[in-house]
C-alpha cells in the first residue's frame, strides 16, 4: 500500500491549465500505479482549462464547488461528487464559472511511454 499524505502531494504543471493548481495524488512518482495516475486540481474562479482533445481518456470528479465541462455536444455543470468520463480525443473545456474555488480529482492513464 502507498499512501499519499495531502499535505506531502507534490504539484505539477498541467498543459493548457490556467489559474489552476494540480497536485500528484498517485501513479508517475508519487506511487507505483501501473495503469493509471490521479491527481487534485484546484481551479480558482474564472480558471480551467482551454478547449482542446488528448487522445487519452479522463475522468473527472468535483470534490468541492463547481465546474463546468464544454464539448462539441454541449456543456455540463458539475457539483459536488458529481462525475463525467472524457474519451479519448474528444476536445473538452473546464472553467469554474463561479466565485468559489473548486477542486476535482482527475483519473487518466499513463502517455504512452511516460510511466
Amino acid at each position: 500500500m502507498k499512501v499519499t499524505r495531502i499535505e506531502k502531494a507534490e504539484p505539477y504543471q498541467a498543459p493548457n491549465h490556467f489559474d489552476c493548481t494540480a497536485l500528484r495524488l498517485q501513479g508517475f512518482d508519487a506511487s507505483s500505479a501501473e495503469n493509471f495516475w490521479v491527481g487534485l486540481s484546484h481551479i480558482l474562479p474564472n480558471g480551467g482549462t482551454t478547449m482542446e482533445g488528448t487522445n487519452l481518456e479522463k475522468v473527472y470528479i468535483v470534490v468541492s464547488g463547481e465546474v463546468t465541462v464544454v464539448t462539441s455536444e454541449g456543456r455540463a455543470t458539475l457539483g459536488v461528487h458529481d462525475s463525467c468520463h472524457i474519451p479519448a480525443n474528444e476536445r473538452r473545456q473546464v472553467i469554474n464559472e463561479t466565485n468559489e474555488t473548486a477542486s476535482m480529482i482527475v483519473v487518466m492513464p499513463y502517455p504512452e511511454g511516460k510511466r
